[in-house]
């Protein structure tokens, strides 16, 4: 099957189904970004690299789960580990396909790769970062920052074709 589905948390906290392109062999968490070189398809890892595996959500954009910008949607297993007033400055937004933090770390799954305790590096030190991109976003979300980050967004995707994996 090409494509999955994953359940995740959007507005208001309400669970939606986010479609993405399947980039990992059966049987891999298939939302990790810890994933090692032998769980990936043939094409996987370009279009992780590219963010292509994301292209679907464009029908979660149609169907009005997400908007263009904001917050990429989360697993209930990592709202759970917001602060309570970061659950309410995040749902009360849609999550986003292009998102100020993605951005910021669009070569996270290089870099956790890279060390020795992914998940640990992820959890203390990405994460309390992208938690404060997002809240910022939403509390200063205009026209002009969505413009900003649809240039930077295509800037990333761009580059990302002529890079060495």
């Amino acid at each position: 099957m090409l494509l999955y589905r994953s359940q995740r948390i959007g507005k208001g906290g309400r669970p939606i189904e986010v479609l993405k392109i399947r980039t990992l062999k059966e049987n891999t968490d298939k939302t990790s970004s810890f994933a090692q070189a032998d769980q990936y398809l043939w094409y996987g890892k370009f279009l992780r690299k590219c963010k292509l595996d994301e292209l679907p959500q464009l029908w979660n954009i149609l169907k009005g789960d997400m908007a263009l910008f904001g917050y990429r949607p989360m697993e209930q297993r990592e709202v759970d580990l917001l602060p309570e007033g970061m659950k309410e400055v995040l749902f009360s937004a849609k999550p986003g396909l292009i998102d100020l933090a993605s951005i910021h770390f669009f070569n996270e799954e290089a870099i956790l790769q890279q060390m020795n305790d992914p998940s640990r590096v992820y959890y203390e030190v990405i994460r309390p970062i992208k938690f404060a991109l997002q809240a910022f976003y939403i509390e200063h979300k205009n026209w002009a920052l969505d413009l900003a980050l649809a240039y930077m967004a295509g800037k990333k995707v761009l580059g990302s074709f002529f890079k060495k994996p």
